[in-house]
């Protein structure tokens, strides 16, 4: 007896799940229920309780990689056998050869022996193959003389691919050619897919990435950009092979693209202005490798790709309810925030207050450093804009198209000075509040986040900066202010110590800095009074955020190492981390550090060896003089010693064994010894 979970399930099968192209498709497929799209206006959640669920498996390239939540299966490395058990055990199989050519041998194959195998279904298959756009690349207009006339599924016999994609077509045909045999058994389908965008991108993604870090004046478009280049968002092409497995439509050749006729100009445009500057540049095509903004000659190809295409078939024969029917450039506003969270690369914004020389600049700027966030300093910032406005009116001569933009700048710049004028060189809090706002508001900001050093410093002028515009006339009945989410900090920090640790952080500073930084002794007393006064209020800057629920964290920099509990706080960072060339930078640096370590070991080693080989020398050397000290004196007392020993043999030994010698010279013994022992004997008695 079938088991009834199991039973509940459809099982479908994808080729490479952890690539972009399949994984998003497959991640799709497995929030739908077999038979959704049919139901049009019906509830999804009253559906999907009944309906049979699709159930994913599918092959992946790195075996390392954490699992995918959305797949029952994962295979790595099988053998033919092994992969023909696999697709023999699925209900659907979706070949997709959009992203990687070495694929279109391994999806012939699937097809082919499937289609060897049809005898021994158990069940229906149904076989996807998911193409690319660049079969019909080389496509003539039907109609030369009206060349903005779309290409059609009815051109299907007429179309050419690109020179690189003849093995594309191939497959294509070999696929159609083999669904044709056993209908009821294998149904085979195509879905010829243009360029795909939408979640962290890929094609694509040069451009999003370059925009949002800003680092480039420009982001470029490879030759003229005039090209027409069909798009599809990743989840309408999802919905395409949905409707194919729901519906099994007669048709089994589709193009899906969306209905957008954006050039290759158009698509860059919209996401530098979105994200960046929205300044782009048209460099020679040869100078995108250069750029290392292409890596694989593919990529440069789909871009180059001028077609104007329409999917009648999906719009008359299937249900697809479009997310992007209108293209990439209509719906940047959503493509970039699918960027954006896909690829977790969310500003971070945190706003440092705190009593003068409690040491917000330099914890900002290491803040900066390690989350690549950036300073907004009151003051820095004020100069830079004075300095933007300076530049642009040197920089640009009056033209009637810039005409009113020079005017505007001329007006604020004579504004500012004027105010600064009336203010002994400072601008009073409005037009603070008003470039502090917009920098707020920049799309470096926006991008990445900012560390806002010491500002606002009032609940007044947290309300002014952070306030929403979009509401005109403040609820007064709300205790809470109405604020921009965007504007707003995500982190506020306050640090602080006590005036006299303050005080003495101050009596350390040369002269020349302290006066730099209005912190002589009267200048900084009178400013660290008024931060007390000012925090002590019925209502702070700090009541402002609490009132908001940012509530912030307070930290005494007496105590504590402040930018280690600030990133503990925060967490990791959410960007792109070090580039390629950062990367080498910092690879150097270790290297460099490590080297150094060793060197520095080295010498350290040599120096405690030369010093132990020092005073090993030493100790010998005062051992060689006492020996030689206990030597003399051991001589000294055996010849003290001796003296008594040598006056008794004198006087009574010498004399006798004298005699003895000469009494034996006389005799001239055999044996002197014996005669001289045996005279010693009787003489010695005698004595």
């Amino acid at each position: 007896m079938p088991n009834h979970s199991e039973s509940r399930t459809k099982r479908v099968f994808l080729n490479n799940i952890d690539s972009y192209s399949s994984k998003y498709i497959a991640q799709f497929l497995s929030s739908c229920v077999v038979g959704e799209s049919l139901n049009d206006g019906e509830d999804k959640h009253e559906l999907s309780s009944e309906a049979t669920r699709f159930q994913i498996v599918g092959t992946v390239a790195n075996k390392e990689a954490i699992k995918l939540r959305f797949a029952s299966d994962e295979y790595w490395s099988l053998s033919r056998e092994e992969r023909l058990q696999c697709l023999m055990q699925c209900d659907v199989i979706v070949y997709n050869i959009t992203e990687h050519t070495d694929l279109i041998d391994e999806a012939t194959w699937a097809i082919s022996a499937l289609h060897s195998e049809i005898e021994h279904f158990g069940s229906p298959k149904m076989f996807i193959l998911l193409s690319t756009i660049m079969t019909w690349a080389m496509t003539k207009p039907a109609d030369p003389d009206e060349p903005d006339i779309p290409l059609t599924e009815d051109d299907y016999k007429r179309r050419r691919p690109h020179p690189n994609f003849k093995e594309h077509t191939s497959t294509e045909k070999l696929v159609l050619k083999l669904g044709k045999t056993k209908k009821s058994k294998l149904a085979t389908y195509v879905v010829t897919s243009g360029l795909q965008y939408g979640m962290g991108e890929n094609i694509f993604h040069f451009f999003f990435k370059t925009a949002w870090l800003g680092e480039l004046s420009s982001v470029p478009v490879f030759g003229p950009g005039t090209n027409v280049i069909p798009t599809i968002h990743i989840h309408d092409l999802a919905r395409v092979v949905q409707n194919i497995i729901d519906r099994k439509p007669k048709t089994h050749y589709f193009i899906a693209v969306d209905d957008s006729k954006n050039t290759f100009e158009d698509i860059v445009k919209t996401i530098a202005s979105t994200l960046g500057s929205g300044k782009t540049e048209n460099i020679p095509k040869e100078d995108a490798y250069d750029t290392k903004a292409i890596t694989v000659e593919t990529d440069l190809l789909y871009l180059s790709v001028n077609l104007r295409t329409e999917s009648v078939f999906l719009k008359d024969r299937l249900n697809v309810h479009w997310e992007c029917d209108s293209g990439i450039a209509d719906n940047i506003l959503q493509v970039v925030e699918e960027y954006k969270q896909t690829r977790q690369l969310l500003p971070i914004k945190i706003c440092l207050l705190g009593p003068p020389a409690v040491g917000k600049s330099s914890v900002a700027v290491k803040l900066c450093r390690y989350y690549k966030l950036h300073h907004i300093d009151v003051n820095e910032t004020v100069i830079e804009k004075v300095r933007q406005l300076e530049e642009l009116l040197e920089g640009n001569e009056k033209t009637s198209e810039n005409e009113e933009m020079l005017i505007d700048a001329e007006a604020q710049l004579k504004t500012l000075k004027n105010n600064m004028l009336l203010n002994d060189g400072q601008l009073d809090d409005r037009h603070v509040m008003h470039i502090i706002r917009e920098k707020l508001n920049s799309k470096p900001c926006r991008n990445q986040g900012f560390v806002l050093d010491g500002y606002p410093k009032t609940y007044t002028q947290a309300k002014e900066l952070f306030h929403d515009e979009n509401f005109e006339v403040e609820d007064t009945r709300s205790t809470i202010p109405q604020y921009s989410k965007v504007l707003v900090p995500d982190f506020v920090v306050s640090l602080d110590a006590t005036d006299e640790f303050l005080k003495e952080r101050v009596r350390s500073l040369p002269q020349n800095v302290a006066e730099e930084m209005h912190y002589t002794q009267d200048e900084f007393t009178a400013s660290l009074a008024k931060f007390r006064e000012t925090l002590a209020e019925d209502e702070s800057v700090l009541d402002y955020f609490d009132y908001l629920e940012i509530h912030p964290e307070h930290i005494d920099c007496e105590n504590v190492d402040t930018v280690e509990k600030i990133i503990k706080t925060v967490g990791r960072p959410k960007n792109y981390g070090l580039s390629p060339e950062e990367m080498e930078e910092e690879r150097k640096r270790k290297e460099d550090e490590r080297h150094l370590q060793l060197k520095q070991e080295e010498v350290e080693k040599e120096l405690r060896q030369r010093l132990e080989n020092d005073k090993m020398t030493a100790l010998l050397e005062e051992w060689n003089r006492n020996m030689a000290e206990v030597k003399k004196q051991e001589h000294e007392l055996l010849e003290t010693r001796s003296v008594p020993m040598r006056h008794y043999l004198m006087k009574y030994v010498m004399p006798t064994v004298i005699r003895g010698l000469m009494d034996c010279c006389k005799v001239k013994p055999d044996d002197p010894v014996d005669f001289l022992a045996e005279y010693l004997f009787r003489n010695n008695s005698d004595d």
